[in-house]
């Protein structure tokens, strides 16, 4: 198989057949450098089979290696694990709750858990990102709003904030989406400076509420936005995309949630030219995600 062939369900399903096979696979992407003690840094180890635990030879300190990582303490097979990373990075639509738990022969309420899990995993991954170059910027809403309620900018929907980076030859790169309380100068501004590299162009309709904050930092360019016009035309695009995705694929989605879901998207989104090697990107993602209680998303 050439090395950069995607991995097929059969062969897969075969190279991940039991727990310590994806016990394995674990170890190497949390060290990829070989074993490190987490008590006193030595890097020799056995392996305590009928447990799945390491051990220190030095200390003689048991770890398991989903051990504070977002499988923590899971009930779950790392087989079935595995199976979960694979469906949903294989599959562009993404998987419901339903669907995953058809697929694994697990409850509803562990699929959804899982999922939301693994949705945490890429929204850290991709928050050690910053934008750069030149990035288009708006607002966006999700949602039903109330019953003949306002479109647009001042609707009841959620408000979204969306910002994506460009290649030099205007192509889109990265993209950053993030549920917001309003889309007011102060909110803008700190999404901005936490998002977007120090003295990018940026470029925006010319709402009032983007001025001041983004004249700051960047080079905030702005046009009156014509939507028969290029200006923003990715970006667009794009957020069209992210409701197609959410609302299409994830029915009756609560607002609570909505940041899970987008964080999926961007990921998904930002690796788009690496999906030969997305499994072992999520795989790395999720042991080095912190531990996500049930109560945390409740």
């Amino acid at each position: 198989m050439p090395k950069n062939a995607r991995i097929g369900l059969y062969d897969f399903m075969d190279k991940f057949k039991t727990n310590e096979a994806c016990r394995e696979h674990l170890l190497k992407k949390r060290y990829p450098n070989g074993f490190v003690c987490p008590r006193c840094d030595y890097t020799k180890h056995s392996e305590i089979k009928p447990r799945g635990l390491y051990q220190c030879c030095e200390c003689r300190y048991q770890v398991s290696v989903t051990a504070g990582t977002i499988m923590h303490k899971t009930h779950l097979p790392l087989t079935k694990w595995f199976l979960a990373m694979y469906l949903i990075t294989t599959d562009k639509r993404g998987y419901s709750a339903k669907q995953l738990s058809n697929e694994l022969n697990i409850s509803y309420k562990t699929a959804w858990f899982l999922l939301h899990r693994l949705r945490t995993a890429m929204g850290e991954r991709d928050s050690e990102y910053v934008l750069s170059g030149i990035v288009e910027f708006d607002d966006t809403y999700f949602g039903s709003g109330k019953g003949g309620g306002k479109r647009g900018r001042g609707t009841d929907k959620t408000s979204v904030v969306v910002a994506v980076s460009k290649t030099d030859d205007g192509k889109p790169q990265y993209l950053k989406m993030q549920v917001v309380p309003n889309i007011k100068g102060e909110t803008i501004g700190e999404f901005a400076t936490g998002n977007i590299a120090e003295k990018s162009e940026v470029q925006t309709d010319a709402y009032r509420s983007f001025r001041k904050p983004l004249a700051e930092d960047f080079d905030h360019i702005f046009e009156i936005y014509d939507p028969q016009s290029d200006w923003l035309r990715w970006l667009h695009t794009i957020i069209g995309n992210a409701k197609a995705f959410v609302l299409g694929t994830f029915h009756g989605l609560d607002k609570k949630y909505l940041q899970l879901y987008l964080d999926e998207f961007c990921y998904r989104f930002n690796r788009r030219f690496m999906r030969h090697h997305i499994f072992d990107r999520l795989v790395v993602a999720s042991v080095h995600a912190p531990h996500l209680a049930l109560a945390e998303l409740k």
